[in-house]
């Protein structure tokens, strides 16, 4: 019972390696300085590419993911809606309050907020 396996696993390895020996004789080989040297979208980079960011572009990417996730859940109880009955309705329903309580709360906590408290305070005119 686990020979086929071995024998998939033995075709595997044999169809990897020969890819990879059919490219590198094959391959092209540059030995120009330039091609090395970095170059992203026709403009020569200009200082260090390890720049630290901000948090919120994380917590910002986090909370897309989240809540991406739960509209697809959504979209799925929508789909099957009248399998579920109503308590598959009331479900969903206290699946989007929740949801609804956690964007209040991000949203009060400021993790939304892109400016400081300075940058605000310019904004308004203070």
């Amino acid at each position: 019972m686990t020979w086929p396996l071995a024998v998939y696993f033995g075709l595997v390895l044999l169809v990897v390696a020969s890819m990879l020996g059919v490219s590198y004789v094959l391959g092209q080989r540059h030995t120009e300085p330039a091609t090395g040297t970095v170059y992203e979208s026709g403009i020569v980079p200009e200082g260090s590419a390890h720049v630290r960011l901000s948090i919120k572009f994380y917590v910002v990417a986090m909370l897309f993911v989240v809540f991406d996730l739960e509209a697809v859940f959504i979209f799925l109880w929508a789909v099957a809606g009248r399998e579920l009955g109503w308590s598959g309705y009331w479900e969903a329903l206290i699946f989007i309050g929740v949801l609804a309580a956690t964007l209040a709360y991000v949203w009060r906590m400021g993790a939304l907020d892109w400016y400081t408290s300075m940058g605000r305070d310019r904004k308004v005119g203070r």
